[in-house]
């Protein structure tokens, strides 16, 4: 379960506001986008242009990245010609940080201005069909620590970033996703290009293939540690929410296999896979743009 917090301990809408009011006397950079890196996914960073760079042991108030892959490092700039914010390492309940202080971000990009969020994670692909370096268009979720009441949503609700009780049929915005599945196409993705269920555990480890089978029972074709509970505050402060899984590793689903899922090589297919991921967000950006949903 996750830690008991005292009210004093939690982050006030002062303390967040104060945060990003630093960034936004620190940058000229105003973003109407946010995205979320997951594992070995940070080259979105590099690709944004004019950066302002902020380290987060520099920002006050905010969390630090402990895990290998996660950079730690907050950029402002323009990525497609957007005014964007982009995070080069999230955060994870695996870390030890409570749920109201791993999405801690989410609330900051609200108060910058940004009105959509993009999330990315490495994911692992329980849909037999998924392939190592396939892309899954995240059409729904399947939160199991929220099952077992860890939500990042619990607690005092200040009703001036969103309502005590929020929907969640509708998380993941259907006029993006259908944008990103048809962009998919037009760059040749085609079969490697999915929309699927993605469902977050807790972690740190991997799962055993009971786990497997099981969260395959429920409907989930790909597995990770994050990404949900900060689509639960954004989706709670008002922010368009889309995101992908990049599959770095395929589930173990059988007795007797001698295949192990582990970091480092996450973080290899995550790096291998990774233009493709980037080239698909550039030209998604791009489209967009020239709808005006950014």
């Amino acid at each position: 379960m996750e830690p008991a917090a005292s009210e004093e301990s939690r982050y006030t809408y002062e303390q967040h506001k104060e945060t990003a009011d630093w960034l936004l006397d620190h940058t000229k950079h105003r973003p109407s986008l946010a995205i979320i890196c997951g594992s070995g996914l940070g080259g979105l960073a590099d690709q944004v242009k004019d950066p302002v760079v902020f380290n987060y042991t520099d920002i006050p108030n905010f969390p630090q990245s402990t895990v290998t892959g996660h950079a730690g490092k907050l950029v402002f700039g323009t990525l497609a010609g957007v005014s964007c914010v982009v995070m080069k390492g999230r955060f994870h309940m695996y870390e030890g940080y409570p749920l109201w202080k791993v999405t801690f971000p989410v609330r900051i990009f609200r108060l910058l201005g940004a009105g959509t969020l993009i999330v990315t994670n490495a994911a692992g692909g329980l849909n037999r069909r998924y392939q190592v370096g396939d892309i899954m268009v995240i059409r729904d979720h399947i939160n199991m620590p929220g099952l077992a009441g860890i939500n990042p949503l619990s607690g005092p609700c200040d009703e001036r970033f969103g309502p005590r009780f929020p929907a969640m049929s509708d998380a993941y915005d259907e006029q993006l996703r259908g944008l990103a599945l048809a962009v998919g196409k037009e760059l040749g993705y085609g079969p490697s290009l999915h929309e699927g269920v993605y469902c977050t555990l807790g972690g740190p480890n991997y799962e055993t293939i009971a786990e497997c089978r099981f969260l395959q029972q429920l409907g989930a074709d790909a597995v990770g540690m994050s990404t949900v509970p900060e689509v639960l505050v954004a989706r709670h402060c008002g922010l368009r929410v889309f995101g992908f899984s990049l599959i770095t590793n395929k589930s173990v689903l059988e007795y007797g296999t001698r295949e192990k899922a582990n970091h480092a090589e996450v973080l290899e297919a995550g790096r291998q896979a990774a233009v493709k991921l980037e080239r698909l967000v550039s030209v998604l950006l791009e489209r967009m743009k020239g709808k005006g949903l950014v």
